[in-house]
């Protein structure tokens, strides 16, 4: 069965904005019903986080609407790799040539090769806050926080929004909630523990 969880994750907020934008999204959870005010032990990996609100409902499908959230909001600033869990990434692309580097065979075996210089610079991102990967299609050096991955299986942030067993969002309510972060670049994770 396992735990499922939604997050979106804001590429471009710096160490020193993610606090006020992470307010700023959360008073606009609130203030619409999303989630409540008051935080509780009801988040996984946190100590605390916000409840589904009374109008929770407004975020998902109309057809999700009866499967009502049993977990809350955890809000994360701060250096983070978000990933989806359960599985891998398969692929890899560079944001300059748009080249995909295979991180798995067709069997799903890891290739190691590939995926080694992306863990050491996922590892290095962690802890410094830059790392970069050069792109074997086309030789440029690009920061292992601007690839892009399959199944959006990875994110390097400073801010992130995750939801714990919820039903999944509407494509809507996705938007808006991006679209209150400054027309930064964003990322929606789906994954399972």
């Amino acid at each position: 069965m396992g735990d499922h969880f939604q997050i979106l994750v804001d590429l471009d907020a710096t160490p020193e904005e993610a606090p006020r934008l992470a307010r700023s999204l959360t008073d606009w959870l609130v203030a619409g019903g999303i989630v409540r005010a008051e935080r509780t032990d009801c988040v996984l990996g946190q100590p605390l986080g916000h409840p589904p609100g009374p109008d929770w409902h407004r975020a998902v499908a109309p057809a999700d609407a009866d499967d009502e959230p049993y977990d809350g909001l955890a809000v994360h600033t701060g250096r983070t790799v978000f990933t989806g869990g359960q599985g891998d990434a398969g692929w890899a692309r560079c944001p300059r040539c748009a080249g995909t580097v295979r991180l798995h065979t067709d069997a799903g075996d890891h290739i190691d090769e590939a995926w080694e210089p992306f863990g050491r610079a996922i590892d290095l991102w962690a802890t410094t806050g830059a790392a970069d990967v050069r792109c074997p299609a086309c030789a440029a050096t690009v920061p292992v926080a601007d690839w892009t991955w399959g199944d959006d299986y990875y994110a390097l942030g400073h801010l992130g929004l995750e939801f714990w067993n919820w039903p999944p969002f509407t494509d809507d309510f996705r938007a808006r909630l991006a679209g209150r972060l400054d027309g930064h670049r964003t990322v929606h994770i789906q994954g399972k523990l």
